[in-house]
């Protein structure tokens, strides 16, 4: 039986200084340590992701509620749950079932078009800015101010020497 209340959605993205998310279908960097952090944040939760991200991981994730936003009918593996909408999606997020995934906070991972659905409607972002200014073709502009608070924010520095800083932004209040 599907809950009544929407989960708090959170955006969860990595982004270089210039925006770029994204580069091909693929991320333009590998930072274990920052792949670490969204496994570990993610587990546990569903995971709304649109097509083309879900195509680009190429799996299910284990330990969490895939759900794939689609507007075709193609078979999903085993594991995934298709949502014609960024609505159906949230509504299966808010459906409890028996594997211990919350229903309290869904977590939304791209790509750029399904952020852009999102936003509008998130909560949170988790923000991983990464020091780096790749080539791309997927963005992902920074929170605006008037609208998003920072809360916290931790500066890393990968085995690579890359550095990276995981933020996390609050909506503010309507004024």
């Amino acid at each position: 039986m599907p809950t009544s209340l929407a989960p708090r959605l959170t955006l969860i993205v990595a982004r270089a200084r210039n925006g770029v998310i994204g580069c091909d279908g693929a991320l333009p960097w590998r930072i274990p340590e920052e792949m670490r952090h969204f496994r570990q944040t993610t587990t546990g939760h569903a995971l709304i992701v649109g097509r083309r991200t879900y195509e680009s991981i190429g799996r299910p994730l284990p330990g969490r509620r895939m759900i794939v936003i689609s507007r075709g009918s193609g078979a999903l593996p085993f594991g995934c749950e298709r949502a014609g909408s960024l609505n159906q999606a949230i509504e299966i997020a808010a459906t409890k079932r028996d594997d211990g995934i919350a229903t309290d906070e869904a977590f939304v991972a791209g790509g750029a078009e399904i952020y852009a659905l999102a936003l509008p409607r998130a909560d949170r972002l988790l923000i991983t800015e990464v020091d780096l200014t790749p080539q791309g073709d997927a963005f992902f502009a920074a929170p605006d101010a008037d609208a998003w608070q920072l809360v916290s924010s931790d500066a890393r520095r990968s085995a690579e020497g890359i550095g990276f800083t995981i933020q996390d932004w609050r909506r503010r209040p309507f004024r």
